[in-house]
This record gives C-alpha cells, structure tokens and sequence, in this order.
C-alpha cells in the first residue's frame, strides 16, 4: 500500500533496482527514468576531485536532467563514490578488473559516499550526501576467485565489485554507516524531505 500523497509518481533517475527497491519498500510510488548524462564529462568538467562532492553533484545533475524533460514532477537523483584514500574507483568492467579491486580493497578500509537530490521544473529542492566506511577483510586469490564464480555478472554492476544486500556481504569484517547508505540513497534525510514537502502520509 502506498503512503505516497503526490499527484503524480516519484521519479527515480537511475536504473538501480536496489535503489527502487528502497523507496518502493518504504511506501512510494515509484517509476524510474534514468538520467542520460555522460558522468566522467561532468565529474571532469567540474574539477572536483573529493568523492563525497563529486557524488553529490552526480546525483544533483541527474535529478535536473529528468526534471527538465518532466514539468512539475519530484525527481531524485542518486549516485554513490568508492574511496581507497585518495583513489576512486569505478564499476568494474569485468571480471579481471574486479579481481583487481578486490585485491585493491582486500584488509583495508573504505568509504561509500551516497548522494541524493530532489529537482522540479528545473531546480534543486534538496540535497544530502552520507558515508559510510566499510572494511574488508583479508581475502586470498582463491578466495577472490570463489567470490567471484558465486557472485557472476553482478560484480559489474555495482562500484567496488559487491553488492552487501548479496553474497559481498562474506567480504567484511567491520562497517561504519547505515544500511542505506550503503545501497546509495540517504533514505531517511530523503523521507523527511518528502514529509516537509506533504508528500507523505506517514
């Protein structure tokens, strides 16, 4: 059952389904319309190198480019960063590539920056981004391997080659945040935004 009061559905900007998953479990009306944008253009032309800033204007570009294009409606706009100390990582591109992130991030500590953003009609309503720091354990190239025959393609579409929700949860130790950070949208700030906007039952 809905709480969702808007005359018309949230839009998400992205395709992430755990993303949906978060917004539809908590009640929303939900329909998502990813932002086509070239993120690596943007991230560059802005000069930003933090990863916290670069995932929050990520996010804020992706809520404008859908509410520009839908008149009148609440868009979000979500992205999230992975940070080894001053790299930054990307989803990999296969699975050599996240073997070698793995063994990047393997008995060390990490942050997930998650970003979100609420447009309309063009401009920026809210924004919030949260951290979360996540540590791996010490991993063997064998067990690398086996992560990686269990885990399959899914290792592609998430930063850092895991997904917590799933079988990434066998690669930590310890972790620093909230559970939604972690799957990329600060929920709760994101929540209270929507309430203050009465879009909201609950």
């Amino acid at each position: 059952m809905t709480i969702w009061r808007g005359q018309q559905k949230l839009i998400l900007a992205s395709q992430s389904r755990a993303r949906k998953m978060l917004l539809e479990n908590a009640g929303l009306d939900v329909e998502t319309l990813p932002a086509d944008i070239d993120e690596r253009a943007v991230q560059k032309k802005s000069g930003l190198s933090a990863p916290g800033e670069i995932a929050s204007l990520l996010a804020r570009e992706k809520a404008l480019f859908i509410s520009r294009q839908r008149p009148g409606r609440y868009v979000v706009g979500a992205d999230q960063t992975l940070a080894l100390g001053q790299r930054m990582f990307s989803k990999p591109a296969g699975r050599a590539q996240a073997a070698e992130q793995l063994g990047l991030l393997a008995g060390k500590v990490h942050e997930l920056h998650s970003a979100v953003s609420v447009a309309r009609d063009g401009k920026t309503l809210f924004a919030d981004v949260s951290v979360a720091r996540m540590s791996m354990r010490r991993l063997s190239e064998g067990e690398i391997d086996a992560y990686l025959d269990h885990a399959g393609t899914a290792v592609t579409t998430s930063v850092g080659a895991y997904q917590l929700e799933g079988l990434g949860v066998h690669l930590f130790e310890r972790i620093e945040g909230d559970h939604f950070t972690i799957l990329g949208l600060p929920l709760l700030s994101l929540l209270a935004f929507l309430r203050g906007e009465r879009l909201l039952a609950v």
